[in-house]
């Protein structure tokens, strides 16, 4: 009863309000604004129902925001840079999902930020026995949407669309510059770790994810949700400072805890790079990662006692015990995820050359050089169909594992993830078999959905992000608007899902879902930039936003 009267009494007294169903503005009467928030329904039971305002276009989806009082964190230039393309946009249906996905991450995911000079970060840190710096500065801890965790993947992705602000955005840049922070910590702490719990020094309450895990090294299971090693979760470490960087020019985030999270991340890489025999003797060498967990699905724990299948050495290439999509990889050099390291080493190593940092500057470039090199040499391999192609997986002595997974970083991804221009042949006869149901055996294609998908969601669900890619790596205007109208017509609640099923277009995994929301986010600014007219009508600028 209390939280009925606390929130009646909140839309009560908004100024604008128009009911259960329609936008709330900001309260301007008095009312207590954590009261307020007491009252905010659980978002997760939020987006699984339709709101009102309905848009304008043929689909009507619905208005997913939460009211002004229960965002999490907000931003004049995101509201502007929203009234700007939603005000273009000739389809009114994608303009909703754009108007519900651009902010979603600001709206329902910031789950603890300080600036760095509040009471919070100065108590924990005079209680704190550790390193000098620990959770100093400013901190942010952004959550993946529906599990109350952060990935380090999920959460520089569900940041990326606001990069460009933040150099005209304080409060926006200080929230980049808090989760560059947090994850340095997350990395210096547990370096093979893919999900992590929230700050000690936030208060918040940490969760279990019920799973019976065996890992080395060992973790602390209050500070870490998860411990599956990704190469991909640290490449997205460095992405975050990288692209912060390039965008604001900042350097305030390059202090000694970076610095540390950096050498830590080096060595990880160097441990990984070591193969599963000693290349002189011959004899075994136990890997520094095992996993191992109690289950009875196959991608959900690594084979051989939690080791994995032996891998070959002298590739230059990165062991991943696991892929983006948490799944187990097959054979241990996953090459989006070796494409994407090399990619962020390379960006690191040009901003620490541009800072001074020479010495360290070379070996940062030193080690992207050299996956670039091991995926060419071993990641390139010759289908009978379609020629020279990029393989997913491959050990080094010769086998492959052939197909695409919709998760990012993906094969489909290379040139948006800066590896690869769109033209580079290798690429395009890869495009050509992962997208079809020849080449890809997780290419889905049904009655009402097609796409990518893998085996996360079983062989019956492809997920939207997977077409998402294919827009913004396609110069084809007929493919990229295929993709939109099929996203588009698969996101009835106004958000983009994680999977649909092919068959059945409301039979879906997960109503919120702030990574797949925040790629939608970037496909449309994309296309908003490159191809206007796709978007706005015939003439129409580009619009770009900074």
């Amino acid at each position: 009863m209390m939280y009925l009267a606390v929130l009646l009494a909140a839309l009560a007294a908004s100024s604008h309000a128009k009911g259960l169903f329609g936008e709330q503005d900001v309260l301007d009467y008095g009312i207590d604004p954590e009261r307020y928030k007491a009252a905010c329904p659980d978002y997760r039971h939020y987006a699984m129902m339709p709101h009102r305002p309905l848009s304008k276009g043929p689909l009507a989806l619905p208005y997913q925001r939460p009211a002004p009082n229960c965002r999490t964190f907000t931003s004049s230039l995101v509201e502007k840079v929203i009234e700007d393309m939603t005000s273009k946009m000739e389809d009114k249906d994608l303009a909703r999902i754009f108007e519900n996905a651009f902010p979603n991450t600001l709206d329902t995911t910031v789950r603890w930020h300080v600036d760095g000079r509040g009471k919070k970060a100065q108590k924990y840190r005079s209680d704190e026995i550790g390193d000098e710096g620990h959770w100093d500065g400013a901190q942010s801890f952004i959550v993946t949407g529906d599990i109350n965790a952060e990935w380090l993947r999920d959460s520089t992705s569900q940041l990326a669309q606001y990069q460009s602000l933040a150099k005209s955005d304080n409060g926006l840049k200080g929230l980049i510059l808090g989760a560059i922070n947090t994850q340095a910590e997350f990395v210096i702490e547990s370096p093979y770790c893919n999900a992590f719990q929230p700050p000690p020094p936030s208060g918040v309450s940490p969760t279990s994810n019920g799973q019976d895990d065996s890992v080395h090294p060992a973790y602390e299971p209050s500070r870490v949700f998860e411990c599956k090693y990704e190469i991909d979760s640290l490449a997205q470490f460095l992405a975050l400072g990288n692209k912060f960087y390039n965008s604001t020019g900042s350097k305030d985030f390059l202090h000694s805890r970076w610095y540390l999270a950096l050498d830590t991340l080096l060595e990880v890489l160097h441990e990984q790079a070591k193969p599963t025999f000693d290349e002189k003797t011959g004899r075994f060498d136990r890997n520094e990662y095992q996993f191992r967990r109690r289950t009875n699905l196959g991608t959900e724990t690594l084979s051989l006692g939690g080791i994995g299948n032996p891998l070959n050495g002298g590739t230059g290439l990165i062991r991943s015990a696991f892929r983006p999509s948490d799944d187990a990889t097959i054979l241990g050099f996953f090459i989006p995820g070796n494409a994407l390291m090399s990619v962020e080493l390379k960006r690191t190593g040009e901003m620490l050359k541009a800072v001074g940092k020479t010495e360290l500057a070379e070996k940062v470039q030193a080690r992207s050089e050299s996956i670039t090199k091991g995926i060419r040499e071993h990641g390139v391999v010759t289908h009978k169909k379609y020629g020279e192609v990029f393989a997913f997986e491959v050990d080094g002595y010769g086998s492959s594992i052939i197909m695409d997974d919709a998760n990012i970083p993906s094969l489909l991804a290379l040139p948006a993830m800066g590896f690869v221009d769109r033209s580079d042949k290798v690429y395009q006869n890869t495009r050509k078999m992962i997208l079809e149901r020849a080449g890809n055996p997780y290419y889905l294609d049904g009655r009402s959905f097609a796409g990518i998908g893998g085996p996360h969601v079983g062989l019956q669900h492809a997920w939207p992000m997977s077409r998402l890619v294919q827009a913004m790596t396609s110069d084809d205007d007929d493919e990229i608007m295929d993709s939109l109208d099929m996203v588009k017509r698969s996101s009835r609640l106004g958000l983009i899902h994680e999977s649909i099923h092919v068959e059945r277009i409301a039979d879906y995994t997960r109503s919120w879902m702030a990574w797949a929301n925040s790629v939608f986010a970037q496909t449309i600014l994309d296309i908003a930039a490159r191809k206007p007219h796709l978007l706005f009508g015939k003439g129409a600028e580009a619009y770009k936003i900074a």
